[in-house]
């Protein structure tokens, strides 16, 4: 995994390096100026402008642009604190102004279509949140050091970095609780099946869909078996569950139908409740006592979401009382009904306040994914696309995060790993892909991340 530091812990980093300022300075202006050559594809007869801040941003510039004059590139260096108001003609600029902790207002100078090498962020993104000023300029690139920031990856971030290159100029991150999800972490948490393995070793029950909703309990059932479930059993209160061929449909009553769900609940190893379920005020009190009674791994997806935060107990916290794991998979509207109030800027600490408010793992939906256990370990899924801002996407991954939680995978992991295989599917699609389209795809990417 990639350890992620946020500004204060990487400040705290800094300080404890045994290489002091000066050395470090000369690494990372060093590493600048590598990138900057990259870019310009060489030196000679280039001209690179540098704008260049008071503090080690600022010094991490100034040692790029001494490094680019002994490559024969035309240097020109300005002070951010008084630059004119346009700059003349370059191949590059560099932002070296403001780092990670700057706050207030800073507006680069008018500098035409010329790219941006960013040094840490670029100037005025909030290296936390992702957050940025509106005066922010977009880079094409940036480089970062020792390892990458939450502001990166998480709201503004993706837009305004560019490329991302994280230097190592000899700095330890130390065993910070947040990292970024790879290939290679999916297929060391998810385990090959058992030779020996029968079709109940891993089965996943199901509770989803309503009439007019059906779809949601198909997809969440197929994702499960692609997922790898070898047994798979669906309910849809009250009629029959549109389920696959491979799924067991399995009739339960319209109403008070927790009995029926945790009767044989002890042959499952996870249990998925509430895509498509409906809002009906009397689906809440047994899917609540489904959940406060089972002893399985749960996910608890879409209106069981809804469940939750309008019901007897008045909010989720009663969750805390489960002894097994949960899994909570809200969007923005859906944390928000759950906490009272959307998700701020800081998107991690928002998944960490649900997760201490009930016990559970968070899944906090969006175009980068935040999984949060309540020991403030943190997972980053960042390949997921707006291919997947379409119906039925959140279905395919409850199930396959059951699917996962049935392997004995623990849940922080389960739900990271679903999260990245569901977003790396739907990389495998085209424009106008739909939820079904994941499916055929799971089983192939799921092998090709174990490939070496």
């Amino acid at each position: 995994m990639i350890p992620v530091l946020t500004p204060d812990e990487m400040r705290a980093v800094d300080a404890s390096a045994s290489a002091g300022v000066d050395a470090l300075i000369e690494r990372a202006g060093s590493a600048v100026a590598r990138a900057a050559l990259r870019m310009l594809g060489g030196g000679y007869g280039r001209t690179v402008n540098v704008v260049v801040g008071p503090g080690n941003n600022g010094a991490d510039g100034r040692v790029a642009g001494d490094r680019l004059r002994e490559r024969g590139v035309r240097v020109r260096v300005y002070d951010a604190l008084d630059c004119p108001a346009a700059l003349p003609d370059a191949d590059l600029v560099i932002d070296a102004a403001f780092g990670s902790g700057f706050r207030g207002s800073w507006r680069m100078p008018d500098i035409g279509v010329t790219p941006i090498l960013a040094v840490d962020v670029p100037t005025g993104l909030d290296g936390l949140t992702g957050e940025a000023e509106s005066a922010t300029r977009g880079a094409a690139a940036t480089v970062t050091f020792c390892s990458p920031y939450p502001g990166h990856v998480l709201n503004d971030g993706p837009e305004l970095v560019g490329k991302l290159t994280v230097a190592d100029i000899g700095l330890d991150p130390g065993t910070p609780s947040t990292h970024l999800v790879e290939r290679t972490d999916v297929a060391a948490w998810l385990p090959a099946r058992d030779p020996g393995a029968h079709k109940w070793a891993d089965a996943v029950r199901i509770v989803a869909g309503s009439p007019g909703m059906t779809g949601a309990a198909h997809l969440a059932a197929a994702a499960a078996m692609r997922g790898g479930s070898g047994m798979v059993t669906v309910s849809s209160p009250g009629i029959e569950a549109s389920a696959p061929t491979e799924v067991v449909d399995r009739r339960v009553p319209p109403f008070d139908w927790a009995d029926a769900v945790l009767a044989d609940l002890h042959r499952f190893h996870a249990l998925v409740l509430g895509p498509g379920l409906g809002r009906e005020e009397y689906t809440v009190p047994s899917l609540v006592r489904t959940v406060l009674e089972s002893l399985v791994p749960i996910v608890v997806d879409g209106d069981g979401l809804f469940a939750l935060s309008w019901n007897e107990q008045g909010d989720p916290s009663f969750l805390i009382e489960r002894e097994v794991a949960t899994v909570l998979t809200p969007h923005d509207g859906e944390y928000g009904l759950l906490t009272g109030r959307r998700p701020g800027h800081d998107r991690i600490a928002a998944a960490h306040h649900l997760g201490s408010m009930t016990g559970a793992t968070v899944l906090l939906k969006g175009p980068t994914t935040v999984v949060a256990e309540p020991d403030g370990r943190t997972w980053i899924v960042t390949n997921g696309s707006e291919r997947l801002a379409t119906a039925g996407t959140g279905d395919v991954l409850s199930g396959l995060i059951g699917a996962f939680l049935a392997k004995g995978v623990p849940a922080g992991e389960a739900a990271a790993a679903a999260a990245w295989v569901h977003a790396e599917s739907a990389a495998l699609g085209a424009d106008g892909l739909v939820a079904g389209d994941l499916l055929a795809t799971i089983p192939s990417v799921i092998d090709a991340c174990r490939q070496p």
